[in-house]
């Protein structure tokens, strides 16, 4: 099971990259926001006479190579995304647990709720298919530095983590680590596409030209931070306290990775109060946001590569 794993996470990542490069084809050569404006259009025979010929009033433009491109890319998506379920359940299968003792599956498993949460939004909004290429470039960019500097053979967990904690606190934070995952991708987005409205043509502002509309942006930025925060907040600042209380004996111990989800959780809170804020301007909040995502990753690869603690299980397995 654990090798079938690893040739599921090599295909999955294979799959995710041919996404992404239909995802680029649709983004290069297709027409903006073509699904947006379609939901836009008005009837060309609204008002018109009877006898107005049917075929104009329901003619619709038939999709480019752009657009095909963008169809397979979202079929190889949700092809990518089982691939991915299949490669976290038999290494869990393999381990005889679930699949979260270390490092690598961390990621393995946060990288396919943040896969799951972009399908989602994708089949809700379709408007926002241009984003893909962004989405599945960072899925892609996240396995690879997991299987590059973070895999571990598959072990029994160690002695720290045998725990009903373990099941609360680490779901709760991967979950949520998931969802800031592709809640940072319409983030950068609206910041380019805001600085382009802007009359900004230089890099990477020009990427500005073909993504959805500024505010649909920042909207799905907002409701992803919002619904990802209190599960955030439930598994850093309850879950884990509780369970390093009964591990340890103490609820806090300036351990490197308790400081670092206390501070992506002020600066989460800090956003949403910003964003909340009316005299706050959105593109300040949305930075706001992706300063948390920064602290993310720094608790993620910083902490677990470069500092020692009682979490350090970057190479345990």
């Amino acid at each position: 099971m654990a090798e079938l794993s690893n040739q599921l996470m090599a295909l999955t990542v294979l799959a995710y990259l041919a996404a992404m490069v239909c995802y680029a084809g649709e983004y290069a050569f297709g027409q903006r926001s073509r699904i947006g404006k379609a939901a836009s259009r008005q009837l060309v025979g609204a008002g018109a006479p009877i006898d107005a010929p049917v075929e104009k009033v329901a003619a619709a433009p038939p999709p480019g190579k752009g657009e095909l491109a963008g169809r397979i890319a979202v079929v190889l998506n949700i092809v990518a995304l089982a691939l991915h379920l299949g490669a976290t359940v038999t290494r869990g299968i393999a381990a005889d647990r679930m699949p979260w003792g270390n490092m690598y599956e961390y990621i393995l498993s946060a990288a396919l709720v943040g896969s799951a949460v972009w399908v989602g939004v994708l089949l809700r909004m379709p408007a926002v298919r241009h984003l893909g290429l962004f989405a599945s470039l960072s899925l892609v960019v996240l396995l690879g530095a997991a299987s590059l500097i973070a895999y571990t053979p598959v072990g029994p967990l160690v002695p720290a983590l045998n725990s009903y904690w373990f099941i609360f606190h680490v779901s709760t934070i991967i979950i949520s680590s998931g969802i800031f995952l592709i809640g940072a991708v319409p983030a950068v987005m609206f910041l380019i596409k805001n600085g382009y409205d802007e009359g900004k043509r230089r890099f990477p502002y020009t990427l500005g030209k073909r993504v959805p509309d500024a505010g649909m942006l920042e909207r799905l930025t907002f409701r992803l931070h919002a619904f990802a925060f209190p599960l955030f907040t439930f598994g850093a600042l309850i879950a884990g306290p509780l369970w390093a209380e009964a591990s340890w004996g103490r609820y806090w111990g300036w351990d490197p990775k308790e400081v670092w989800a206390f501070i992506s959780w002020i600066v989460y809170a800090a956003y949403l109060h910003a964003r909340a804020t009316p005299s706050v301007k959105r593109t300040t909040a949305t930075w706001i946001a992706l300063a948390g995502f920064v602290t993310m990753l720094m608790n993620l690869f910083g902490v677990n590569l470069f500092f020692e603690g009682l979490h350090s299980y970057a190479n345990a397995g």
